[in-house]
């Protein structure tokens, strides 16, 4: 090592170090200026990619041009570059796929830094989005790398997409109250209700005639950022209206009935008594 410095000398080193020390600000400066110049106009993971490009493609140029300055061989290091890659290449043939995937969801965009995902049994915020894989965080605060190529071959859901999400609400009454009459009660709960949205209307139907009930669907259009919200507070509004109109939700239970068309049912009386 002392003898390669004394032949390269010291004021090549100092140079090699001065160009990479000012390809890494240069670098990080304008991978800065890209974002603050995109803010408004790029989503945000386009913008957090644009940047990481910008930052490693003008690096690697100083990087390459401090290895000048102490003598490599440019044609030689591009050489050896090349025999690397396609060694790497084969040996990682699930990063390549992965690379690629990455390529195809952000030519698509399905999805963006902050939209919800629920992928399998997972549901989760997207905090990172990379070219290898993305990372949610799920409701429990807990992360999850998956894969772009996973992210290709299976189907996910965007819960995010769009600014407005319906709020589906089952509600049971009793086989002897008025359906009719619940319904127009539920409608007007909801539609005075502030989290309901005007338009599309709100709408109540019958979807079964189950064990203990009659089961009504209530759906309510509401803004995402509040569909929490929304839905237990229209769960509450609507057990109170039928409540005060006297409608009962029933609970299950099984009714016994014996009638004129059923056979007597079989008593016998035991003698606890001792003989």
């Amino acid at each position: 090592m002392p003898e390669l410095i004394s032949t390269i000398g010291i004021a090549e080193w100092l140079r090699a170090g001065l160009l990479v020390a000012a390809g890494f600000i240069l670098a990080k400066l304008a991978a800065r200026f890209f974002r603050s110049a995109t803010e408004n106009k790029l989503s945000t993971h386009h913008r957090l990619l644009g940047s990481m490009l910008i930052f490693y493609v003008l690096f690697f140029i100083f990087f390459l041009s401090g290895l000048k300055q102490i003598g490599f061989s440019m044609s030689v290091l591009l050489g050896a570059a090349g025999v690397l890659s396609v060694a790497v290449g084969f040996a990682s043939q699930t990063s390549a796929s992965n690379l690629i995937s990455g390529l195809f969801l952000i030519a698509e965009k399905p999805f963006e830094i902050g939209d919800v995902l629920k992928l399998d049994e997972f549901t989760g915020e997207v905090i990172s989005i990379d070219l290898i894989s993305i990372k949610l965080r799920t409701f429990d605060n807990v992360m999850i790398r998956v894969p772009n190529e996973t992210l290709i071959k299976t189907t996910f859901t965007n819960l995010s997409r769009f600014p407005m999400r319906r709020v589906d609400l089952v509600i049971g009454i009793a086989y002897n109250e008025d359906i009719e009459q619940a319904q127009k009660i539920l409608l007007k709960t909801v539609s005075q209700h502030q989290r309901a949205i005007e338009h599309p209307e709100p709408f109540c139907i019958v979807t079964q005639f189950n064990a203990s009930s009659v089961d009504l669907q209530l759906s309510v259009w509401v803004l995402r950022a509040e569909l929490k919200d929304a839905k237990s507070e229209l769960l509450i509004a609507a057990k109170n209206a039928l409540d005060e109109k006297g409608i009962e939700i029933p609970y299950p239970h099984t009714s016994l009935y014996i009638g004129k068309h059923t056979q007597p049912l079989p008593i016998t009386m035991v003698n606890e008594k001792n003989d």
